[in-house]
């Protein structure tokens, strides 16, 4: 081989690696690598860019999401894990693909074990009962039902039927 045939078979490589660059530079790159962290049960806002119709969310048991008037996404985190939310315009081009962590908080929370069955706490002052993924079935249904009962009360909806009291007038 000769030197000037050996210089340019050196080049090739370069010389492709320079185009696909300069090609992947001229490419929109709206698609963002950044993680979204946030609590089971808590919420949190991030900003997208303009022209979003479409949010699609890889596993809604994990994260929910809404689009909000002024570009703005809420991103709620359901249960443990990761997954991803793509935001795309009317013409199907992805301007956000980002993961999404959800953790379990960790500020002033006491776990309770019993055997195999779990109990979470929320001590911020005074120590009460937190319904939380994973815990023991007995004590996630009775606390639920509590808070759904408590809810609904404060609504004024069925305050009397729940003491056995005739329907409120509507």
């Amino acid at each position: 081989m000769s030197a000037l045939s050996s210089r340019t078979v050196l080049r090739m490589p370069f010389l492709a690696k320079a185009i696909t660059l300069g090609l992947l530079l001229l490419v929109p790159t709206a698609v963002s690598a950044e993680s979204i962290s946030v609590v089971v049960d808590q919420a949190k806002l991030v900003k997208l860019p303009e022209k979003i119709a479409t949010i699609v969310v890889g596993n809604p048991l994990i994260a929910d999401v809404s689009l909000q008037p002024g570009g703005t996404m809420v991103v709620t985190g359901k249960g443990y894990g990761t997954t991803n939310v793509m935001a795309l315009d009317r013409q199907g081009t992805v301007l956000i693909d980002r993961t999404i962590q959800v953790e379990g908080a960790t500020d002033k929370l006491v776990t309770v074990y019993r055997g195999v069955d779990r109990e979470s706490y929320s001590c911020t002052p005074t120590c009460q009962r937190r319904i939380t993924l994973g815990d023991a079935p007995t004590y996630f249904t009775a606390n639920l039902r509590q808070s759904s009962t408590l809810a609904s009360q404060a609504s004024g909806e069925g305050s009397d039927n729940q003491a056995g009291g005739a329907p409120p007038p509507r």
